[in-house]
């Protein structure tokens, strides 16, 4: 695989690892320093206003202890759109705050949404840092479950069309980047870091998954330098859409999915 290619696989989305990495934390498959270490090797990580702690914002390390009584199966990734809320309580503020954010993890009564906060060193360097807004339920909301083939057969389906589709409108023409997206997707790889627990196939639907996630993202950009007018732009949203729809499916699917099966 291509650098450029194993740098789009590699792009995951935070709620997702969260989740993934607290599942394998709870069902004794990972330790709880391996869980704080992969989360936090890149990004420091923070959240705030976790019930049941009198300081407004703790590091990830001390709030993930509130996790430890749950069982795998109730901790779970939503990844909500407009006109799309499944997986989602009621109206309320996590609810508000995940549908901005297109992505939240729900762990029994609790909700938590991340929020990406960039910062500037002294020395002019950049770095990123976490902090997960924390959202007491009043219940635990029923989740729903996409069976990871069902969602695997969805994906293959939509992207078949819509890369069709990408590829008649020319958009890596005005996103290059697009180029090696694209020739991961027609060349898919097993690699992917989710932690143990999880069985190959929802192992490679993840994997597909997160670079198809990363396809959208690129593509969905504004192109550079204006070269999309607003015709060309609603054509792509159009090709786009159904795409968007089956892989948020898919990383739900795959993050999910129970453990063995």
């Amino acid at each position: 695989m291509s650098p450029a290619a194993h740098a789009v696989t590699l792009t995951a989305r935070r709620s997702a690892r969260l989740v993934t990495w607290a599942r394998a934390w709870r069902a004794g498959l990972v330790s709880f320093d391996e869980i704080v270490d992969d989360l936090t090797a890149e990004e420091e990580q923070h959240v705030r206003d976790l019930p049941g702690t009198w300081r407004e914002e703790v590091e990830l390390r001390e709030a993930l202890p509130v996790l430890a009584k749950l069982h795998p199966d109730e901790i779970r990734l939503v990844l909500p759109a407009p006109g799309d809320p499944r997986g989602l309580p009621g109206p309320g503020p996590f609810t508000s705050h995940a549908l901005l954010a297109g992505e939240g993890v729900i762990a029994s009564r609790l909700g938590l949404v991340p929020e990406a906060r960039q910062h500037v060193s002294g020395s002019g360097v950049s770095f990123t840092t976490v902090v997960w807004r924390a959202f007491e339920l009043p219940e635990a909301p029923a989740g729903y479950q996409i069976g990871v083939r069902e969602a695997d057969g969805a994906l293959s389906i939509a992207l078949a069309d819509t890369t069709t589709r990408l590829v008649r409108l020319d958009v890596a023409q005005w996103r290059p980047e697009l180029a090696g997206a694209l020739a991961a997707l027609r060349k898919p790889d097993s690699e992917t870091d989710l932690p143990p627990g999880y069985d190959p196939r929802a192992r490679r639907l993840y994997a597909r998954a997160c670079v198809v996630d990363r396809v959208l993202s690129l593509a969905g950009q504004a192109a550079p330098g204006g070269a999309l007018n607003s015709f060309e732009a609603q054509q792509r949203d159009e090709a786009l859409r159904p795409l968007a729809v089956a892989c948020r499916n898919a990383l739900v699917a795959a993050c999910n999915s129970p453990f063995g099966g």
